[in-house]
């Protein structure tokens, strides 16, 4: 990754920003991966037993208990640093709403299982490096490996580009080809999403999809083919519906062959 990940825990120290009862500090997002640039910011989780708060943190809220998770950034060696606080009884109450048990009640009452804060955690513990605490996170991600958070993650992205398909259809049959255009671009991207979370990495930020893609290497579809979809390569103004219906397919295809 060519960051000094010793030098970065003594600058969280240094700024006296590691709590006492600190467990765990993760690096996590774009520099966890290497998909980092030098525009990129340090996201910073920072797991303790008990809360904390500097002269400079803020709340921000989540649906859990407590109610909120502090929030610090600085500047330092050249880029933002972005730290967020969480309790290490926060993970379990994230870990428990993505339990089997949990995920089929959720799914019988189609209701949502985490906000969007929480699913983030989730995906990026599974990708994090380790800046202390590495038996937490060995812990911790085979706990949410036992879980039902890839099926949440699958399901989810299916029901919308379920959603999506039938939107486009309808809008195709009324006439309205624009909208039906834009719909089933919302459909491929749900769906390449379902295919990618299938077989992880999760990341639900779009604007890495194609990264996502090439780190997944799906069998059910290429990356020139998905690409040429995304980009539009074949998409003929004259003859809009054509493109719609061969996204429509593929679609309809993957959806058969992803397994929730």
């Amino acid at each position: 990754m060519g960051m000094d990940l010793s030098r970065m825990v003594d600058t969280l120290r240094d700024r006296q920003l590691v709590p006492d009862a600190c467990q765990a500090a993760l690096l996590v997002g774009s520099a966890a991966r290497g998909w980092n640039n030098e525009r990129s910011d340090f996201d910073i989780y920072l797991i303790s037993t008990e809360s904390w708060s500097g002269p400079e943190s803020i709340e921000v809220s989540v649906p859990l208990r407590p109610a909120v998770v502090g929030w610090q950034s600085f500047y330092a060696d050249s880029r933002s640093w972005d730290l967020a606080y969480w309790l290490d009884d926060q993970v379990d109450q994230m870990l428990a709403k993505v339990s089997w048990a949990n995920f089929d009640q959720v799914r019988a009452a189609s209701g949502d299982t985490l906000a969007r804060r929480e699913e983030v955690f989730l995906e990026r513990l599974t990708t994090c490096v380790p800046l202390i605490g590495e038996d937490w996170v060995a812990r911790r991600r085979a706990e949410l490996e036992a879980s039902a958070f890839r099926s949440i993650m699958v399901t989810r992205s299916l029901g919308a580009a379920h959603r999506a398909v039938e939107d486009t259809l309808g809008q195709l049959e009324d006439g309205d080809i624009n909208s039906a255009v834009l719909s089933a671009r919302i459909a491929l991207g749900h769906t390449v999403d379902a295919l990618l979370e299938e077989r992880g990495p999760y990341v639900s930020n779009p604007k890495w999809r194609a990264r996502r893609f090439q780190a997944a290497n799906p069998t059910a579809l290429t990356f020139a083919q998905y690409w040429d979809l995304e980009t539009m390569r074949n998409f003929d103004p004259g003859n809009p519906a054509k493109w719609i219906n061969e996204v429509l397919t593929l679609c309809q295809d993957l959806a058969l062959k992803i397994e929730s």
